[in-house]
Protein backbone atom coordinates (compact mmCIF):
# COMPACT_ATOMS: atom_id res chain seq x y z
CA UNK A 1 0.00 0.00 0.00
CA UNK A 2 2.66 2.19 0.51
CA UNK A 3 4.38 1.65 -2.77
CA UNK A 4 1.13 2.48 -4.14
CA UNK A 5 0.56 5.94 -2.40
CA UNK A 6 4.33 6.78 -2.84
CA UNK A 7 3.19 6.47 -7.03
CA UNK A 8 0.00 8.01 -6.73
CA UNK A 9 2.02 10.81 -4.59
CA UNK A 10 5.18 10.72 -8.01
CA UNK A 11 2.53 11.68 -10.38
CA UNK A 12 2.03 15.39 -8.50
CA UNK A 13 5.86 15.70 -7.62
CA UNK A 14 8.87 13.22 -7.89
CA UNK A 15 9.84 12.21 -4.40
CA UNK A 16 6.67 14.32 -3.20
CA UNK A 17 5.64 12.31 0.36
CA UNK A 18 2.16 10.58 0.11
CA UNK A 19 0.83 12.51 3.48
CA UNK A 20 1.33 15.78 1.80
CA UNK A 21 -0.81 14.95 -1.31
CA UNK A 22 -4.30 14.87 -1.67
CA UNK A 23 -5.92 13.50 -4.99
CA UNK A 24 -9.45 14.34 -6.25
CA UNK A 25 -11.55 12.85 -8.64
CA UNK A 26 -14.34 14.36 -11.32
CA UNK A 27 -15.82 13.24 -14.57
CA UNK A 28 -14.78 15.16 -17.90
CA UNK A 29 -17.83 17.00 -19.31
CA UNK A 30 -19.05 13.87 -21.58
CA UNK A 31 -19.50 11.62 -18.92
CA UNK A 32 -23.27 11.08 -18.75
CA UNK A 33 -25.00 14.03 -16.47
CA UNK A 34 -25.22 11.69 -13.53
CA UNK A 35 -21.63 11.63 -12.54
CA UNK A 36 -20.72 15.05 -13.53
CA UNK A 37 -22.40 16.53 -10.76
CA UNK A 38 -20.10 14.43 -8.21
CA UNK A 39 -16.46 14.50 -7.57
CA UNK A 40 -14.54 13.15 -4.67
CA UNK A 41 -11.29 13.99 -2.85
CA UNK A 42 -8.84 13.03 -0.16
CA UNK A 43 -5.30 12.31 1.23
CA UNK A 44 -3.25 10.08 -1.11
CA UNK A 45 -2.95 7.08 1.45
CA UNK A 46 -6.58 6.85 1.71
CA UNK A 47 -7.17 6.07 -1.58
CA UNK A 48 -4.12 4.34 -2.08
CA UNK A 49 -5.38 1.87 1.08
CA UNK A 50 -9.04 1.42 -0.63
CA UNK A 51 -7.57 1.26 -3.81
CA UNK A 52 -4.68 -1.27 -2.81
CA UNK A 53 -7.63 -3.38 -0.42
CA UNK A 54 -9.69 -3.26 -3.60
CA UNK A 55 -6.98 -4.76 -6.06
CA UNK A 56 -6.35 -7.46 -4.21
CA UNK A 57 -9.39 -8.58 -2.55
CA UNK A 58 -8.78 -6.94 1.01
CA UNK A 59 -11.43 -6.43 3.59
CA UNK A 60 -11.76 -2.33 3.85
CA UNK A 61 -11.38 -0.80 6.84
CA UNK A 62 -14.71 0.22 8.60
CA UNK A 63 -13.08 3.79 9.73
CA UNK A 64 -12.73 5.58 6.99
CA UNK A 65 -10.89 8.67 9.00
CA UNK A 66 -7.09 8.60 9.62
CA UNK A 67 -6.37 8.85 12.79
CA UNK A 68 -2.65 10.00 12.83
CA UNK A 69 -2.90 14.03 13.12
CA UNK A 70 -1.12 14.86 9.66
CA UNK A 71 -3.96 12.67 7.81
CA UNK A 72 -6.59 14.51 9.52
CA UNK A 73 -5.27 17.78 8.69
CA UNK A 74 -5.57 16.74 4.94
CA UNK A 75 -8.95 15.82 5.44
CA UNK A 76 -9.66 18.57 6.75
CA UNK A 77 -8.68 20.54 3.09
CA UNK A 78 -10.98 18.36 1.38
CA UNK A 79 -13.86 17.20 3.52
CA UNK A 80 -16.65 19.15 1.68
CA UNK A 81 -19.99 17.46 2.92
CA UNK A 82 -20.72 18.88 6.57
CA UNK A 83 -20.92 14.91 8.06
CA UNK A 84 -17.28 14.93 6.74
CA UNK A 85 -16.43 17.71 8.06
CA UNK A 86 -18.21 16.87 11.24
CA UNK A 87 -16.79 13.42 11.43
CA UNK A 88 -13.20 15.04 11.27
CA UNK A 89 -14.24 17.05 14.45
CA UNK A 90 -15.01 14.28 16.26
CA UNK A 91 -12.12 12.35 15.41
CA UNK A 92 -9.38 15.61 15.96
CA UNK A 93 -11.67 15.66 19.70
CA UNK A 94 -11.00 11.77 20.27
CA UNK A 95 -7.34 12.55 19.44
CA UNK A 96 -6.85 15.37 22.02
CA UNK A 97 -8.51 13.27 25.04
CA UNK A 98 -5.63 10.59 23.89
CA UNK A 99 -3.14 13.59 24.03
CA UNK A 100 -4.63 15.04 27.19
CA UNK A 101 -4.07 11.42 28.57
CA UNK A 102 -0.73 10.93 27.34
CA UNK A 103 -0.27 14.48 28.91
CA UNK A 104 -1.56 13.31 32.34
CA UNK A 105 0.81 10.26 32.26
CA UNK A 106 3.94 12.72 31.90
CA UNK A 107 2.80 14.84 34.83
CA UNK A 108 2.42 11.74 36.94
CA UNK A 109 6.28 10.82 35.60
CA UNK A 110 7.16 14.69 36.23
CA UNK A 111 6.14 14.23 39.57
CA UNK A 112 6.91 10.38 41.04
CA UNK A 113 10.71 11.75 39.13
CA UNK A 114 10.97 14.71 41.20
CA UNK A 115 11.32 17.44 38.63
CA UNK A 116 10.59 21.11 38.71
CA UNK A 117 7.64 21.75 40.08
CA UNK A 118 6.90 23.79 36.91
CA UNK A 119 7.16 21.14 34.93
CA UNK A 120 4.58 19.21 36.51
CA UNK A 121 2.21 22.17 36.50
CA UNK A 122 2.42 23.09 32.94
CA UNK A 123 1.77 19.48 32.10
CA UNK A 124 -1.16 19.88 34.34
CA UNK A 125 -2.31 23.18 32.39
CA UNK A 126 -1.94 21.30 29.17
CA UNK A 127 -4.04 18.43 30.28
CA UNK A 128 -6.53 20.56 31.30
CA UNK A 129 -6.46 22.58 28.35
CA UNK A 130 -6.60 19.44 25.89
CA UNK A 131 -8.96 18.39 27.38
CA UNK A 132 -11.28 22.11 27.08
CA UNK A 133 -10.62 21.84 23.47
CA UNK A 134 -11.97 18.40 23.31
CA UNK A 135 -15.05 19.38 24.58
CA UNK A 136 -15.66 22.88 22.72
CA UNK A 137 -15.42 20.01 19.77
CA UNK A 138 -18.04 18.03 21.28
CA UNK A 139 -20.40 20.96 21.08
CA UNK A 140 -18.96 21.88 17.52
CA UNK A 141 -19.74 18.57 16.52
CA UNK A 142 -22.68 16.56 18.49
CA UNK A 143 -22.25 12.79 18.35
CA UNK A 144 -25.23 11.18 15.61
CA UNK A 145 -27.89 9.35 16.44
CA UNK A 146 -25.78 6.31 14.66
CA UNK A 147 -22.18 7.05 16.92
CA UNK A 148 -21.82 4.73 20.26
CA UNK A 149 -22.23 6.86 23.48
CA UNK A 150 -18.53 7.32 24.33
CA UNK A 151 -17.19 6.30 27.74
CA UNK A 152 -15.22 7.77 29.69
CA UNK A 153 -11.83 6.56 30.58
CA UNK A 154 -10.99 5.69 34.26
CA UNK A 155 -8.53 8.51 35.28
CA UNK A 156 -5.88 6.72 37.55
CA UNK A 157 -4.86 9.02 41.06
CA UNK A 158 -1.26 10.81 41.55
CA UNK A 159 1.47 8.53 42.31
CA UNK A 160 2.33 8.05 46.35
CA UNK A 161 5.70 9.67 47.41
CA UNK A 162 8.09 7.30 47.39
CA UNK A 163 10.57 6.59 49.99
CA UNK A 164 14.00 8.64 50.03
CA UNK A 165 17.04 6.21 48.88
CA UNK A 166 19.29 4.84 52.11
CA UNK A 167 21.80 7.03 52.71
Amino acid sequence: MHDLARALADQLHPGAAPRDVTVNFGARRQAPIEYRSRGRGGPVTVYAQALHAALYGLPTPDESLPTALDALLQATHTATAPEQKTAVLRQVAEQLRNAAEIIQRYQYRAQWDRFPTDVAEQLATAHDQAQQIAQALDRVAPPSATSPPRTPRPVPGPPTARAPPPS
